[in-house]
């Protein structure tokens, strides 16, 4: 079964267009599937558009939210209560475009986890949306070790237990494909089309780019120090008490072996603060590790996941092996 999940708000104008460019699509692939569109809180007429085509389709599924809480949280909405195998995300505006929904299918069925949509040829403005994305995704790239030429694009296809794995806040789904690789998800990226805004208006500003930048440490930190906190915090308190335990051996000899008076001194100043930041570092690390080995105890989970077994067979609930 394949579900379409997609986030909308203020797009009265868009969704019956972009229903029926969907449904001739997915009609065509000869499968099974659902279509979820999750209301982030419109406040035009896109609660009742949506429900007058759910009442004629029993295909299409609406969530509406109270209010409007965000595409991370419409898109979070949608991957818990999609029930396929493949899910695939897209945007309610019409920039996406439905027909290259087979073309991320067939590469799904490759063997990929995840196969995200790349706006080679993208339809907007260069300064405001264009040039700032083009930071971002370097950064992200670099910095994830994820090479993609567009996380911002909503088109991507996602195994089911890819998506389902991760409570996603802030903007965090664009960066799902960076969070996946931690635990071996095999990720390639596909051209895709994109089509200018026809109604309507974008609710995104260059404000969004600064939020995915300050995203990108929390990434970085979920994928690699994540199971051992203590290498951040307990590694940059390490280099701040040395540095601070230098300093205050310097002043040490002044004042012993030369006689000069180091009360004055700025440098004693920040010698203490050296010393007890690290000091603080160093324990809000050990209070880090602790806190993850509950996380993982309390919940049963591994810091694994095993893709494959040999010759093990199925394990009883006794510890023995049938």
């Amino acid at each position: 079964m394949i579900s379409v999940v997609i986030p909308a708000y203020n797009e009265e104008e868009n969704i019956p267009i972009l229903y029926e460019k969907l449904k001739k699509v997915l009609d065509n692939l000869g499968e099974d599937y659902e279509i979820i569109f999750v209301d982030d809180g419109s406040t035009d007429r896109t609660p009742q558009i949506l429900e007058d085509i759910a009442k004629k389709d029993k295909k299409v599924k609406v969530i509406r939210f109270r209010r409007n809480f965000g595409q991370t949280a419409a898109i979070y909405a949608g991957f818990e209560h999609a029930e396929g195998d493949i899910i695939i995300t897209m945007d309610a505006d019409l920039q996406n475009d439905p027909e290259d929904i087979p073309r991320l299918l067939e590469k799904i069925r490759e063997g990929y986890d995840i196969v995200s949509g790349w706006r080679k040829d993208r339809k907007d403005p260069f300064l405001s949306r264009k040039l700032p994305s083009m930071i971002a995704n370097w950064i992200i790239s670099k910095v994830t070790g994820v090479e993609l030429h567009d996380y911002g694009c909503t088109l991507k296809a996602y195994r089911k237990e890819i998506a389902k794995r991760y409570r996603l806040y802030g903007d965090m789904h664009r960066f799902l494909p960076a969070l996946a690789k931690r635990f071996g998800a095999k990720i390639t990226e596909i051209p895709v089309k994109h089509h200018p805004r026809l109604y309507g208006k974008s609710k995104y500003g260059i404000d969004r780019t600064i939020r995915v930048i300050l995203d990108i440490f929390l990434v970085k930190f979920l994928n690699e120090y994540i199971t051992r906190p203590l290498y951040v915090f307990g590694g940059v308190g390490f280099i701040l008490f040395f540095l601070g335990f230098i300093f205050g051996l310097y002043l040490t000899v002044l004042k012993i072996f030369f006689g000069q008076d180091i009360g004055g001194r700025p440098l004693l100043i920040l010698s203490v603060l050296l010393i007890l930041s690290g000091i603080q570092l160093i324990s809000t690390g050990i209070i880090a590790e602790l806190i993850v080995r509950t996380y993982y105890e309390s919940r049963g989970e591994k810091p694994y996941i095993i893709e494959k077994k040999i010759n093990f067979g199925e394990v009883k609930e006794d510890g023995g092996n049938s």
